[in-house]
């Protein structure tokens, strides 16, 4: 646990909002008050003066002010210990040191709201995939800055330390990309854009790793897979009426890619009675049904129709290829899923059945106190897996490091990078996978 502690500057904010000036400062980590302790005592125990307890607390300056049990303190670096950004080694020094990896934190780590929360879980999981390697033999050096959805990052880049990063996690807001890409490309610092933004800042800057993937470009891997797993079957796609759909650009996509192909294809429609949904099957070819809507309610509803037409047509031979979003409801459809041998693509796969996934679970129910958050995918998990990834990568091979190598380490999140254009691009991710539910009732995951 201490270890862990080690690793963060600004643990505070793993459950607290605080002034804005105290979180965009280094901290070597923070303190839980206990029953009956003080300023001077805790001051006492972390060699520090209670003036400088005060500094790094500017609450405590408040009229009124009383030290209670669980309150969360930020504990400061003694005087003349803090790493100094006028003491920044040289280049070719950096390179010959103690493959210490340096990693920077630029993200909403607040308790605001949702996006802070969920930043603060990813954020919690990074630092024990560092503890993780720490005990491996790496040496890992983290550094946390809360950068909101209203902050200007430019300021953030100028506190001591940001430019001694041999990589920084973040932003994950859009309009922050380019200040800090900026940033990174001046100083030779690697960048990860873990999460969802707009822009297209990776085909232009070499020291990008981007590893979300944009719907359009999730949707042309995908169709690549398709037509290769499917060749010789006929596709059923569902209109569900869904206005507010995005699955269009999959199915578009799809729809222009089997009509290049050659191969067969029929529309019906959710609202059609059991006859005509029924004449779109082929009773010659494998049946692939694809649904134009990632949502629940109408999945049940097509899942219904073809429970209705196996009944009414047993040989009919029928597979369902789906969305990410559904993995959201295996657990309700794990039976049907497996009926209708059903195809899931996805980047991630969170597998609550794992030995290793329910090890970490554990772990952070005990370091944290409370349990991950019911998200797909789970974001400590995907913090964990990408301290895996880029340090273990970086450290091996420092600069020339561009994840073309997957790490079969991680828990639930494949990566697997490739250039996003020219030479003077930066690394997109283009990991695909797919979750099989097998018609005897295994699942198994396919890499593509």
């Amino acid at each position: 646990m201490k270890s862990l502690f080690r690793f963060s500057m600004l643990l505070v904010l793993l459950l607290f909002a605080v002034v804005a000036e105290a979180q965009q400062q280094n901290y070597r980590e923070m303190h839980k008050v206990k029953k009956g302790e003080t300023l001077f005592g805790i001051a006492r125990r972390y060699e520090i003066t209670v003036d400088q307890l005060i500094k790094a607390n500017p609450d405590m300056n408040a009229v009124g002010y009383e030290l209670k049990k669980g309150d969360y303190i930020f504990i400061p670096y003694p005087d003349g210990q803090k790493p100094s950004a006028t003491q920044k080694p040289a280049a070719s020094q950096k390179a010959k040191d103690d493959k210490t990896v340096r990693v920077g934190i630029m993200l909403p780590l607040h308790n605001v709201d949702g996006d802070g929360r969920r930043m603060i879980e990813y954020y919690r999981g990074f630092l024990m995939g560092c503890d993780e390697l720490k005990k491996a033999g790496q040496n890992v050096e983290v550094m946390a800055w809360n950068v909101p959805i209203d902050a200007n990052i430019s300021q953030t880049l100028a506190k001591e330390g940001a430019d001694r990063c041999d990589v920084i996690f973040g932003p994950l807001y859009s309009a922050q990309v380019a200040p800090l890409a900026a940033f990174a490309k001046q100083h030779g610092i690697k960048m990860v854009i873990p999460f969802s933004i707009t822009g297209n800042e990776v085909e232009k800057n070499p020291n990008v790793f981007q590893v979300y993937q944009s719907p359009q470009f999730f949707a042309q891997q995908t169709v690549k897979y398709f037509i290769e797993r499917f060749q010789g079957s006929h596709v059923v796609v569902v209109d569900c009426n869904d206005a507010k759909s995005d699955k269009g650009v999959f199915t578009m996509a799809l729809r222009m890619a089997l009509a290049e192909k050659g191969m067969t294809c029929s529309i019906t429609n959710l609202s059609n009675s059991g006859e005509y949904f029924s004449k779109a099957f082929s009773r010659q070819k494998p049946n692939v049904v694809v649904l134009n809507t990632g949502r629940s309610p109408e999945l049940n509803t097509v899942i219904a129709k073809l429970d209705q037409l196996k009944m009414d047509q047993p040989g009919v031979k029928i597979s369902l290829f789906g969305y990410t979003d559904w993995l959201m409801y295996a657990k309700y459809n794990l039976d049907k899923f497996c009926k209708y041998d059903t195809y899931i693509p996805t980047h991630f796969y969170y597998n609550p059945l794992s030995s290793s996934t329910q090890t970490f679970e554990r772990e952070y129910r005990l370091k944290f106190d409370q349990s991950l958050m019911d998200y797909q995918p789970r974001f400590a998990i995907t913090g964990h897996d990408h301290a895996l990834f880029f340090i273990r990568g970086i450290s091996k091979k420092g600069r020339q490091f561009l994840g073309t190598e997957a790490d079969s380490n991680v828990l639930q999140t494949q990566l697997h990078f490739k250039k996003a254009g020219s030479q003077a691009a930066g690394m997109q991710n283009v990991a695909l996978s797919f979750v099989h539910y097998n018609t005897n009732h295994s699942i198994s995951i396919i890499n593509y």
